[in-house]
């Protein structure tokens, strides 16, 4: 078959750059956004942060995009403003006496070190020192050991030139276990509970009682299954419950309060924020999704003299060509910025007016069914822009801080065919399960049958999925004594 060649025209829909820099600004949360700027100063130094005298709103119109090669073919002026106004985006919702809060760090030592750190108070020989800071870097963000000891031995002799046994491995994991928190260094939840418990070991009958159950029947106790255990050891409630209680106080997690207090922990920084005022809402955007932008005018007067000049060389026009660049991107930057405000603005004023009685009364019964689509329509926006600016965002409010997310929720019917939000559902569920009998928690099915007379019409696999999302355990696990 012969080749030919022929024309052909074809329609593309693709996103300019500008779109695609807007979308992911938009999924930028406020502490973000901050090092976003940082970020685009450093790299291109058409764009600049403060304010000049002048109070106008913006450079000229942005001009027809030519992409000839010849740098005659687009017009300079466009990028000369008379009026010394500038490109910015200033916002006025904080006031001069607004404080300026700092996000404060910690800067404590990390897990590891904090283990390594303790090493160094025992008496190691050099080649026990690098097992134990191996197994030490090996453990999880719980404090547990899930790395085989053959596997342990293996890394050491490849990566460290340490020649080893399984043996000696166990003896300084067994030394590695002895340090601080108790329960460092356990293969497992059983061997983490007895390193604790052994430690308190005073004579305690409980105690005592506690650790045979972990020791003998520690299957029958993560199943709750209290009636074999009792029988076993043929003690009263009151001492198995004694027991229970020691059991209960161990820390099943003995790396995590260390991982906690070792991470730097930064504070939330609302996007939004919510007044109730005489029965109205006033809506402000963070005064930090605004910053002060312009384009700096000594790129604008490198232009100007070019213009003037008439300069025709291969030098002159490939660094007209990087100014114009940067000028593009400068102006491109600042435009997606303020997009990114008045969509955020519009989307969040769309679900604070949608979800109007929670906000003017707190209660979450009155949450209304809402979804991405709902928010889409009204602000006339695509659900993926919603759904990027609900990501990641947060509003401060009368109840409290919320992520946006916290106001979605999928619609239920109710026997009367009135649509409810299925987060209203949920605290119904979650209010029954805290008032149960801890004795006799109540059944998925015992569940469906309560929010049945409620009137909200309900399958037991739905209630199943909405109990598992408000991460609460089946009865069985619930039981105490």
């Amino acid at each position: 078959m012969a080749l030919k060649q022929f024309l052909a025209q074809k329609l593309e829909q693709r996103l300019s750059p500008q779109q695609i820099q807007l979308m992911k600004l938009l999924q930028v949360p406020t502490m973000e956004l901050d090092q976003r700027i940082k970020q685009e100063l450093e790299e291109n130094p058409a764009l600049e942060e403060g304010l000049e005298a002048s109070e106008e709103d913006s450079f000229e119109e942005e001009y027809e995009n030519d992409s000839s090669e010849e740098v005659e073919e687009f017009d300079l002026s466009d990028y000369f403003d008379d009026d010394t106004s500038e490109y910015k985006t200033q916002s006025n919702n904080n006031s001069k006496d607004d404080e300026e809060r700092v996000i404060p760090l910690s800067g404590e030592s990390s897990f590891q070190e904090r283990m390594t750190e303790q090493l160094h108070l025992l008496d190691l020989t050099d080649d026990q020192f690098m097992v134990a800071d191996t197994i030490i870097g090996n453990l999880d963000e719980s404090g547990y050991l899930n790395r085989e000891i053959d596997a342990l031995v293996d890394d050491l002799a490849f990566s460290a030139n340490v020649i080893t046994t399984d043996e000696e491995v166990e003896k300084v994991l067994s030394l590695v276990q002895e340090l601080d928190p108790a329960g460092i260094g356990a293969r497992n939840l059983r061997e983490c509970l007895l390193l604790q418990i052994n430690r308190i070991q005073d004579g305690n009958i409980s105690r005592f009682t506690a650790k045979k159950i972990l020791e003998n029947h520690f299957e029958e106790f993560i199943k709750k299954h209290y009636e074999k255990i009792q029988k076993k050891f043929e003690i009263s409630d009151e001492d198995l419950k004694d027991a229970i209680d020691e059991i209960l106080r161990l820390n099943p997690k003995p790396g995590g309060s260390m991982r906690e207090a070792a991470r730097n922990h930064q504070e939330i920084i609302p996007d939004f924020e919510i007044v109730e005022n005489e029965g109205k809402l006033e809506l402000t955007l963070n005064g930090r999704n605004a910053p002060e932008l312009k384009v700096n005018k000594d790129y604008e007067k490198m232009l100007r003299t070019y213009s003037e000049g008439g300069k025709t060389s291969k030098s002159d026009k490939d660094a007209v060509m990087f100014v114009k660049q940067k000028l593009d991107g400068a102006k491109w930057f600042i435009d997606a910025i303020k997009q990114r405000q008045n969509t955020l603005l519009s989307t969040m004023q769309a679900i604070m007016m949608y979800q109007k009685e929670y906000f003017l009364t707190g209660d979450e019964t009155n949450l209304k069914p809402m979804i991405l689509k709902d928010i889409a329509e009204i602000v006339d926006l695509d659900i993926s822009t919603v759904s990027r600016v609900a990501n990641s965002k947060y509003v401060i409010t009368s109840q409290g801080t919320f992520a946006l997310k916290y106001f979605f929720s999928e619609s239920l019917s109710t026997n009367s065919g009135e649509e409810v939000s299925t987060r209203e559902v949920k605290k119904i569920l979650s209010e029954a399960i805290d008032n149960e009998s801890k004795s006799k928690p109540l059944t998925d099915e015992k569940l469906t049958a309560l929010l049945k007379e409620k009137g909200y019409n309900i399958a037991r696999r739905t209630v199943a999925k909405y109990r598992e999302q408000l991460n609460i355990p089946v009865a069985r696990l619930r039981k105490e004594l």
